[in-house]
């Protein structure tokens, strides 16, 4: 019986002093999940930035941190994560960074649903004028309505979060833009931060809202979890900068050129075809002009007719005003982020021009060069006569044996001759006389 008791006071005694360790074991810091957006926002980041928000909430994150810089994107992208932001559970920082950087057309309506804002030194916000991305013309009673439409859902979101629906009309209908002392003064952020570090210190103990809750930030020795793309999304990302696409272009056309000119040597070929195949895929993405894109396809067809039927030049002419022509009307976006720079179009062009006029010298240069084998490479050689030449005979010259004829001239065995003209197998020559 006594043992009993014993046993029992010794599990009672082990069951407390498990609650009590739980009770006052040092608790685990809360995470602070922390994603990047940096360029144009589309289809790519929209899912990065999703994703990363349903990630948080999974793991029950104390907030998540998205740190932004771009220059604007897609309406429907946009959308897509302020959806997401506005549902979340868990509170949203954006924070605007880094130094130079800017929240500019979609990046306001993102910053605006955050449930705080932030904005490091040297940055800006504003120029939310809606944008047609294709760049055609629209009349001004649809243009009125989008941006009527904009102006409305920024008022929502701005309103909904606290913030100067003014200002963000404004940023809207009249494109303005303003600097991080400016937004805070006026209610457009709530904090000025250096770096991350700093903008979690700052926002430890601030009340915020959610779709689920209001709570305390609880910031202080949190554990930050970075979330980067996956090498995947950073590719499909690049590709959708008009810039990358453009050499792509320029890639698959020397690539493509290359395969034509030294048929199966393949490795151009293949590098050129993947780098088409990828800037299609690209452009798929950006608003082209096909008029820019069939001239750039035609200049491709005149190079290559040139490899086939040499034109003295014409044809490459032709094919580098085309590609020219056709690179400065490729890109008809309005939008400055989804043009192509105007120094790569020229340097691009510039140094096909200058290739295929270096190419083209080269091939006159050969045309136009002496022979120097078949019987026109025998004319002003100078040979040894093996015979008398009285007036003919034999020689021996470029390692042959001819036969050989003078006009009149008589010349010995083994004097020096040159060959002057070539009738038929016989060789026309003079005696060789040495230039001092």
């Amino acid at each position: 019986m006594k043992i009993k008791i014993i046993i029992f006071f010794l599990i009672l005694i082990s069951i407390c002093s498990y609650c009590l360790t739980e009770n006052y074991a040092t608790p685990n810091p809360s995470s602070i999940y922390l994603l990047q957006l940096n360029g144009v926002i589309n289809p790519i980041t929209s899912q990065y930035v999703v994703s990363g928000i349903e990630d948080a909430e999974v793991e029950g994150a104390e907030c998540l941190i998205l740190q932004l810089d771009t220059p604007g994107g897609l309406d429907t992208s946009m959308r897509d994560i302020i959806r997401k932001m506005l549902n979340s559970t868990i509170p949203i920082i954006v924070y605007v960074s880094p130094p130079g950087g800017r929240a500019a057309s979609a990046g306001v309506f993102i910053t605006l649903a955050s449930n705080i804002a932030a904005m490091a030194p040297g940055t800006n916000i504003g120029a939310a004028h809606p944008v047609v991305m294709g760049g055609e013309e629209v009349d001004e009673e649809l243009k009125t309505k989008m941006v009527n439409d904009a102006a409305a859902y920024i008022k929502t979101i701005a309103e909904k979060r606290g913030r100067n629906v003014q200002w963000a009309e404004k940023a809207v209908r009249e494109s303005v833009s303003i600097t991080e002392q400016e937004a805070i003064e006026i209610g457009v952020i709530e904090f000025i931060a250096n770096d991350i570090d700093e903008l979690i210190e700052i926002i430890d103990g601030v009340r915020v809202t959610t779709a689920s809750e209001t709570r305390v930030l609880k910031t202080k020795d949190a554990e930050i979890i970075p979330i980067k793309m996956t090498f995947k999304d950073l590719f499909l990302h690049s590709l959708t900068n008009p810039n990358v696409a453009y050499i792509l272009l320029f890639l698959g056309i020397y690539g493509i050129l290359g395969e034509f000119s030294n048929p199966g040597s393949f490795f151009p070929g293949i590098v050129g075809g993947i780098s088409l195949i990828l800037a299609f895929v690209a452009f798929q993405s950006i608003p082209i002009n096909y008029g820019g894109f069939i001239l750039i396809t035609f200049g491709i067809v005149l190079f290559i007719l040139e490899i086939y039927t040499p034109t003295f030049g014409v044809l490459t002419a032709g094919g580098v005003t085309s590609l020219i022509l056709g690179s400065f009307m490729l890109s008809k976006a309005t939008a400055p982020f989804l043009r192509i720079s105007l120094g790569l179009i020229i340097s691009m062009s510039l140094a096909t021009a200058a290739f295929f006029v270096f190419a083209l010298s080269k091939g006159i240069k050969i045309q136009w060069k002496k022979p120097v084998t078949g019987g026109e490479g025998l004319l002003g050689k100078v040979g040894i006569a093996k015979t008398d030449l009285t007036p003919e005979g034999t020689i021996f010259v470029h390692g042959e044996r001819w036969q050989a004829s003078t006009e009149g001239e008589k010349i010995k065995e083994g004097e020096e001759v040159e060959v002057l003209e070539i009738k038929g197998l016989n060789l026309i020559v003079k005696k060789y006389e040495r230039k001092e």
